[in-house]
C-alpha cells in the first residue's frame, strides 16, 4: 500500500475525490500527509475532519530541505498535487523524481503556465474560441504545468457557455480522471520504458456527453 501526500490550498475538492476513492478501495494507498500553504482552506480542514496529519508549507521556518524531512518521516511514496497554487520546491522534485502528479484544468500545453489557474484558465479557453478544453493530469517538473503528460480527458465547450459552467463540466472529470491515474501509479501501471509515461492498459474514460444533432 503506497502513502501518498496531497498537497492543497483551497477547497480541494479532487483531495476529497482522491480520498474517497483511497476509501473504496480504488485507490491501493493511504493520504499520510496533507502539505498546504493556507492551513485555513476547506481542504485542511476536509484533513483535520479525517485525522490525516497536516503540514503548512511554505511558511516561516520551513524550508525545502525540512518538506523534504517531512515527505520522507511520514514514508511517503507519492506527492499528489491537488489545487496547490505554489511552485513545488526543486529539492523536492529532485527527491522524487516521476512520483508528482499534477491535473490542470485544460488540455496541456494549452492554458498552462504561469497565471493559469482556476477561473482564468476557464476565462482563456472561451475567449479563444477553442471548441473542446478538458484536463491534463502530467508528472511535475521544475516549471509550472510542464512536466511530461499522463492522461487527459476532452469536455466540449458549448456556445452558451461562462467560466463557471464550462469549469464545472471540466471539473467533474478532473474527479474521474485523477484518481484512475493515482491508481495506476499506485499499482505501478504506468510505464516509461521510451522515456515518456503511458498507462498500462491505456485508461478509458467513457465520454458522459452525447453529441449534439446537427442543425
Amino acid at each position: 500500500m503506497k502513502r501518498l501526500a496531497l498537497f492543497v490550498s483551497g477547497d480541494g475538492s479532487n483531495f476529497r475525490a482522491i480520498h474517497q476513492a483511497v476509501l473504496d478501495g480504488v485507490i491501493d494507498g493511504v493520504v499520510g500527509l496533507v502539505v498546504t500553504d493556507k492551513i485555513e482552506c476547506p481542504a485542511a480542514a476536509y484533513a483535520r475532519e479525517h485525522a490525516i496529519e497536516l503540514y503548512p508549507y511554505p511558511v516561516a521556518g520551513q524550508t525545502p530541505a525540512s518538506l523534504v524531512k517531512a515527505l520522507n518521516d511520514g514514508a511517503i511514496d507519492f506527492l499528489i498535487l491537488a489545487g496547490y497554487l505554489k511552485m513545488v520546491p526543486v529539492e523536492v522534485v529532485r527527491a522524487y523524481p516521476r512520483k508528482i502528479l499534477n491535473i490542470h484544468p485544460a488540455l496541456l500545453p494549452d492554458f498552462g503556465g504561469p497565471g493559469f489557474y482556476g477561473r482564468r484558465v476557464h476565462e482563456a479557453v472561451l475567449a479563444s474560441g477553442a471548441e473542446m478544453s478538458g484536463a491534463t493530469v502530467h508528472f511535475v517538473d521544475a516549471q509550472y504545468d510542464h512536466g511530461p503528460t499522463v492522461a487527459q480527458v476532452t469536455v466540449p465547450v458549448e456556445p452558451e457557455d461562462t467560466p463557471a459552467t464550462l469549469a464545472a463540466r471540466v471539473l467533474e472529470q478532473e474527479h474521474r480522471l485523477y484518481s484512475q491515474v493515482v491508481a495506476a501509479l499506485c499499482r505501478g501501471a504506468i510505464d516509461w520504458e521510451d522515456g515518456t509515461p503511458h498507462l498500462e492498459p491505456p485508461l478509458t474514460l467513457p465520454n458522459l456527453y452525447k453529441t449534439r444533432d446537427p442543425l
